[in-house]
């Protein structure tokens, strides 16, 4: 069983050697290439200092966070949750290094890198299409993902759509391509093409008789 989980983070800055803190946790999972929506994650977290200007990109206010849990609260369920997963990140140094930050900020020496894969869907769709724009909302239009309930950041609802425009990035690999085991029962890295094959059976010819080829001569001298 392949398990993913697509997560997004929202903080109070954009660095937290300033300071700045997680205020929500937004996970969505994708078993075997289809999205779980009953097994999501979320939390809002209080990040004991004001959200100040970022609350303009999401929207979430002092007040709102006033009562929630703190991340040493709230850490061990969610390091329970994701523990052992592929991770997709969209810019994954950014919220890696927040939770990583968080982590340490209550004493652990512990890295989300420890326990997880990371897929960063930012640095595979440069891959993908270099030159053009990587943002979510620019996926969502180039894959045509409504992405209509995103007025503002939010952490799990980015998640869901991020499921969505992952799952469109990388969609066609598990038809065009299949892994094989070896001996051992490990599998192997490498890939085939699946080729169709088609029994097109013996090509039936039908010879012309005597009759229709006098009347084909007979054709071409009057012309």
């Amino acid at each position: 069983m392949e398990r993913l989980i697509v997560l997004d983070t929202e903080t109070t800055g954009i660095e937290p050697s300033e300071g700045h803190r997680i205020i929500e946790i937004g996970c969505t999972e994708i078993v075997d290439r289809e999205i779980t929506e009953n097994n999501e994650y979320h939390q809002y977290v209080q990040p004991e200092r004001n959200v100040g200007d970022s609350v303009r990109i999401h929207g979430i206010t002092d007040k709102f966070l006033t009562g929630k849990p703190k991340f040493e609260e709230i850490v061990s369920e969610f390091m329970d949750y994701i523990k052992g997963a592929t991770l997709v990140i969209h810019n994954a140094p950014f919220d890696l290094g927040f939770l990583n930050h968080e982590l340490k900020l209550f004493g652990s020496d512990e890295r989300i890198e420890d326990q997880c894969t990371i897929i960063d869907s930012l640095e595979l769709s440069k891959q993908q299409r270099p030159g053009t724009l990587h943002n979510l909302d620019s996926l969502c239009r180039r894959f045509e993902i409504d992405a209509s309930a995103r007025t503002v950041h939010g952490a799990l609802l980015d998640a869901q759509i991020l499921a969505q425009v992952y799952l469109a990035m990388t969609g066609g690999q598990s038809t065009l391509f299949s892994s094989e085991q070896s001996s051992d029962g490990q599998d192997q890295k490498n890939q085939k093409i699946i080729r169709v094959k088609r029994d097109i059976g013996t090509i039936k010819v039908v010879e012309a008789n005597a009759q229709e080829l006098e009347a084909h001569q007979n054709y071409f001298s009057q012309t």
